[in-house]
């Protein structure tokens, strides 16, 4: 067994240089900079939750909050790349692995946590968001200039890269080579059921109407591994969806009417920017999740195709080109940028969606009960409309028609921002603290346990073949089915797209 972990340690070690160690360093520093920053800042009760609660509440809630967004960011990693997999190769020696794949992988259960995720990262990002953001931006911090609190507290920089580090990018890097370990236990096992229970509880089941409709226009099959809905779970189906579409028409009423009367936390921080032109920027942010959140998908659908068939455009071909540079190094850059990228378009979402309404005063939206404007004071609304508007439909678009994704302007344009935040290093200190993780938890590769793909076949235990599916909504989809359990191709290394396969042919 030793050599076997003396092996695996070698094959994903990274290489350091000294432009490596300064952007790790530089990272670090940013870190702990960020961590002091918004610990002042909650310690001036200046954000929503140390305000109407207490500094330490709002502490204390920030880090149950990331330690809750770093196993639903690591336990995705494990659960899309451990289908293809022989549960029994690990049934005996990781069981609460087992328990999780176990249900994950019946029916079309990874699709409906994959949704109840989507939700419980938004809804987790906008708590975070409520604990460290600033509610009056000319409160004083540690002395800093206004300069400073500008770009790490009204921008969000410092929460931003906290986030991205501390609750996404190092569990990601773990969990993506090390999928059996990391789901081995209680905690995994309840995010698995909540997720599954946010998704039975139909909050997002309006995806389930966008669904079939990119199916009926695009002319893709929606696959179900499952029986057709018949009788009594047909009607509590698409009543479901019914009650979705209804939940999101409220709280889209709700957000608009609040940004239209100057009522959100944007009208706070930004009193400068015209009503009008605060609705317009929702949507843009919105847009430029989606756009993200869809470009991953459709990055991974053709990086499998031969290069003459993916981009048809100008920009296609210029997207393509930059994208799959080499072997498909700019890949994994991108999907680290984007999350750079991301996680600034949902704390900015969180300003434009949370209310600043004090119940009691007969100012309430719609008239609602003071415990209702309570409620919706804290902006949850957000997460419902940017999970189904801002992040599940274009995932599911991009699913349908991936090379159209690749062709628009706007996506050479985002991908080469994401490429260049990526390249900053502001998340280089991810894979620091991901080492520190691995050591303290006694975390091993994947191929420790359940050797490599090659392996496995040669011991008679071959993966299942997961093909490219060619149809609409899974938001595994567009042919990204997470990294082979045991191989070298994930966050510390190209992957593999069709042009390396070809040059090696």
């Amino acid at each position: 067994m030793s050599d076997e972990k003396h092996d695996a340690e070698a094959s994903h070690d990274v290489q350091l240089t000294p432009f490596t160690l300064f952007r790790y360093v530089a990272s670090i520093g940013m870190l702990i900079f960020s961590i002091i920053i918004v610990g002042a800042l909650m310690f001036t009760g200046n954000t929503r939750v140390a305000k109407e609660t207490s500094p330490f509440v709002a502490l204390i809630v920030c880090i149950l909050a990331l330690v809750w967004l770093s196993m639903i960011e690591g336990q995705q990693a494990s659960l899309v790349g451990l289908p293809p997999v022989d549960p029994d190769l690990y049934k005996d020696s990781h069981p609460l692995t087992y328990k999780n794949a176990a249900l994950a992988f019946k029916g079309d259960n990874l699709d409906r946590y994959l949704m109840g995720r989507q939700f419980m990262v938004l809804l987790v990002v906008f708590v975070i968001n409520q604990c460290s953001s600033p509610l009056d931006p000319k409160v004083d911090v540690l002395g800093f200039s206004s300069g400073v609190k500008f770009v790490f507290l009204d921008i969000g920089l410092a929460m931003i890269v906290f986030t991205c580090i501390l609750g996404q990018l190092t569990t990601q890097v773990n969990a993506s080579h090390m999928m059996i370990d990391y789901i081995n236990n209680y905690f995994a096992l309840f995010t698995l059921y909540t997720c599954m229970v946010v998704e039975f509880s139909g909050i997002m089941h309006s995806s389930y109407l966008i669904q079939n409709i990119l199916s009926a226009a695009s002319g893709k099959p929606i696959i179900s591994n499952e029986p057709p809905r018949e009788g009594a779970t047909f009607a509590f189906f698409w009543g479901r969806v019914l009650m979705s579409l209804a939940i999101l028409g409220f709280c889209l009423a709700v957000t608009l009417v609040a940004l239209l009367n100057g009522d959100t936390s944007v009208s706070v921080k930004y009193p400068g920017i015209p009503r009008g032109l605060a609705v317009v920027l929702l949507f843009v942010f919105m847009a430029i999740v989606g756009m993200l959140e869809g470009m991953q998908i459709a990055f991974f659908a053709v990086a499998k195709l031969p290069a003459n068939e993916r981009g048809t455009s100008f920009f296609g071909r210029k997207t393509c080109d930059l994208l799959f540079k080499g072997n498909g190094q700019n890949l994994p850059g991108f999907m680290i940028g984007r999350q750079l990228t991301v996680v600034c378009s949902f704390f900015l979402v969180g300003s434009f969606t949370s209310l600043t309404i004090k119940p009691g005063t007969g100012n309430n939206i719609f008239g609602v009960s003071d415990g209702a404007q309570s409620f919706l004071n804290w902006g949850f609304q957000g997460a419902v409309i940017t999970t189904i508007l801002a992040s599940i439909s274009w995932q599911l678009a991009a699913s349908a028609y991936p090379i159209a994704f690749l062709n628009m302007p706007f996506t050479y344009i985002l991908l080469v921002i994401a490429l260049f935040l990526e390249f900053t290093g502001l998340c280089s200190g991810a894979w620091v603290l991901a080492r520190i993780q691995k050591q303290a938890a006694g975390f091993q590769y994947d191929e420790v346990y359940i050797g490599t793909p090659e392996e496995r076949m040669a011991n008679n235990h071959a993966d299942k073949e997961m093909n490219i599916r060619q149809d609409v909504g899974h938001l595994t989809g567009g042919g990204f089915a997470g990294y082979l359990a045991g191989s070298h191709d994930a966050l510390d290394g190209p992957i593999r797209s069709r042009d390396a396969i070809d040059d090696n042919a």
